[in-house]
């Protein structure tokens, strides 16, 4: 049984955005590997929200554990994720695609304390929420509740796209047809594991090519310009966090075809992780705080203003604890 801290140095997309994880946070033992958690995490609550999205394509979940392909340079490892000790994540791999290599078994460890926010801190947020008018009863629903994110750039980006002005279900069915039709799949034991299509692929396609989603010419455009500049390297999570400015970043994103104020804020939340990321326009959020304060009128953006005023620095994951009410 080894601890480790790797920080893999490869010239792979998918291996320079993950994470190196602290000396201790990680045990390997070859065919599993053990993440410790913080105590403010909970994997039921983690589970509940990951189980809302029946026609979630690139993960299984069956008998409370979620089962996934994590692409990792020129390997596919299928993984097995539980929870059976509250302090502790396992990350068990399926058949003969355990990786021999412990970088890429550092690699699948630093996704999956990516996709689980991890490392963040969540007792501040915590202590202000108590005594927050909207937060209050958020944070005692959904204690252990993480900003489940979406590490990958690319995926992130045509999420938040195809997501524009279109609801959950129908977006959703948008991103699986995206996936089956130009994605690619491992199969172990009879199932099939899908991998988000690379950019690479998106950007050598023609919107002809996605007329088979059955989305507008516009979308596809948006997503075909956004794996260009993906494949290109004018656009990576190195860069946007080099600006080292929330609103430099923002800045950056909305420069691109496609990518608005709402769509920037929310790869910036949910994939970037900067917590001031605040999609201050976005409907299920209006939604939300209209539920809590038991009004008809949804909020006006002054009065978003005034209600988040006490979030700073806290706006990313008080908008996804609010979410959590409708989704």
């Amino acid at each position: 049984m080894k601890r480790n801290t790797i920080n893999p140095q490869w010239d792979d997309p998918y291996l320079i955005d993950v994470p190196s994880l602290p000396q201790g946070s990680w045990e390997d033992n070859g065919q599993q590997l053990k993440l410790s958690v913080p105590k403010e995490f909970s994997f039921s609550e983690n589970m509940k929200y990951l189980s809302n999205a029946p026609n979630e394509c690139l993960f299984h979940i069956k008998d409370h554990r979620i089962y996934k392909a994590v692409p990792i340079g020129q390997e596919t490892p299928i993984i097995e994720i539980s929870a059976e000790h509250e302090n502790v994540i396992t990350i068990r791999f399926f058949g003969n695609t355990t990786p021999s290599r412990q970088e890429v078994r550092a690699a699948v460890a630093g996704y999956v304390s990516e996709w689980f926010d991890l490392e963040t801190d969540l007792r501040p947020f915590y202590d202000l929420a108590k005594n927050d008018l909207l937060l209050h009863r958020a944070v005692s629903e959904f204690y252990g509740l993480r900003n489940v994110g979406i590490p990958d750039l690319f995926e992130a980006l045509c999420w938040g796209i195809i997501g524009q002005q279109i609801n959950l279900a129908f977006a959703y069915t948008l991103k699986r047809r995206l996936v089956e039709n130009f994605g690619r799949s491992v199969e172990l034991d009879g199932e099939q594991y899908w991998i988000f299509p690379s950019p690479h692929k998106i950007a050598a396609l023609a919107v002809s090519d996605l007329a088979v989603l059955q989305m507008t010419t516009k979308k596809s455009e948006y997503l075909i310009g956004v794996a260009q500049l993906i494949a290109e390297g004018k656009l990576t999570k190195k860069r946007l966090l080099a600006t080292g400015d929330y609103k430099k970043a923002e800045k950056m994103l909305v420069s691109i075809r496609g990518i608005g104020p709402w769509t920037a804020n929310y790869v910036l939340m949910r994939c970037l992780r900067i917590p001031s990321a605040f999609p201050i326009d976005d409907v299920g959020l209006h939604n939300a705080i209209k539920h809590l304060m038991g009004t008809e009128q949804k909020p006006t953006k002054e009065e978003i203003l005034q209600l988040s005023s006490t979030w700073t620095n806290w706006e990313s994951y008080a908008t996804f604890y609010l979410w959590r009410f409708l989704y």
